[in-house]
């Protein structure tokens, strides 16, 4: 990823609230953040409830300022407004003006970024038609009759109205049944597939499994590490494999570690799960599973907050 541009580049950004009567207590929502992220990359940012992950993203977004460091955005500072124009973004709980329909609602965001009505028209419709709302029902019915899983979807519709370069999404699957997150992550899959930058937080750690490049884990503030899958998790070359039947000794020249457990032998492949797979056959095996002999993203962020002293709180 590091030969492409970058497209978010943070130094050291820190940001601290003042609360209290009086304002005399400070707390410290984000330590001193180091961060880039890459042109045409999904990159995803997990942390427990209370980790500052919507404070960087509003930082990012120049919604607030930083106490201390500085970053860039698409080669710009925080907070310029020129760049707005390439950024979409979608807020953990959107509010929308609940008696507009959501054709309305698109039109409406269209005019704030000066969308022309001829562009407007041919966009609005292909969006609709992107988030699944293409019905006429659906477009056509006030945003107050909306359901959470609805209104999550013309959210992202209005993130992506003026074709942005770089897409931010606070907590999209948060709320949605199984369906709208399939939904949601196909979308996100969509952006990818056209080369757009998508940085989104999340705490639904299977769904930023399946679709992130890289991923940074932030607790308490601080960035505990970033990375892809593959430097987290560790290498994508060692596979469990559970058999049916089979002779040991032929077995034992293919697994490494044999054993025979609740019926099946298991163990690590020993070369490549093609020549495996190829000669079963030979050795009168029938193959049960075989998967990637690494920990899941929610045992290695379970891990580091652990290490760290840190409660999960989900």
């Amino acid at each position: 990823a590091a030969d492409r541009p970058t497209v978010v580049e943070t130094y050291n950004l820190r940001k601290v609230y003042r609360t209290g009567f009086w304002l005399n207590q400070k707390v410290v929502s984000l330590h001193d953040c180091t961060l880039s992220i890459y042109q045409g990359e999904t990159f995803g940012l997990l942390g427990p409830n209370g980790a500052g992950k919507t404070t960087l993203l509003k930082l990012l977004l120049g919604i607030v300022r930083p106490s201390k460091g500085r970053g860039l955005l698409l080669g710009a500072p925080l907070g310029d407004r020129a760049v707005k124009q390439r950024i979409g973004y979608l807020p953990e709980s959107p509010y929308f003006y609940d008696y507009l329909t959501g054709w309305e609602i698109l039109q409406f965001t269209a005019g704030l970024f000066q969308i022309p009505r001829s562009i407007q028209r041919k966009r609005i419709p292909e969006l609709l038609d992107r988030v699944g709302l293409a019905q006429s029902a659906a477009r056509r019915k006030p945003l107050r009759q909306y359901s959470k899983g609805m209104l999550q979807r013309i959210g992202m519709a209005q993130a992506l109205i003026n074709d942005p370069d770089l897409v931010f999404l606070d907590e999209p699957m948060s709320g949605l049944d199984p369906l709208g997150r399939y939904q949601i992550r196909e979308i996100i899959l969509s952006l990818k597939a056209q080369g757009k930058t998508v940085f989104f937080n999340s705490h639904i750690l299977s769904d930023v499994e399946m679709i992130c490049d890289r991923v940074a884990i932030l607790a308490q503030g601080d960035l505990l590490c970033a990375g892809s899958l593959q430097e987290l998790l560790g290498g994508t070359d060692a596979y469990q494999v559970k058999v049916k039947g089979g002779n040991p000794d032929t077995l034992r020249n293919r697994l490494d570690g044999l054993e025979f457990q609740d019926g099946y032998w298991q163990g690590h492949l020993l070369g490549s799960p093609q020549d495996f797979l190829a000669s079963l056959n030979l050795m009168g095996a029938q193959l049960v599973s075989m998967q990637l002999a690494r920990p899941s993203l929610e045992d290695f962020f379970v891990q580091q907050l652990t290490q760290r002293g840190i409660q999960e709180s989900r």
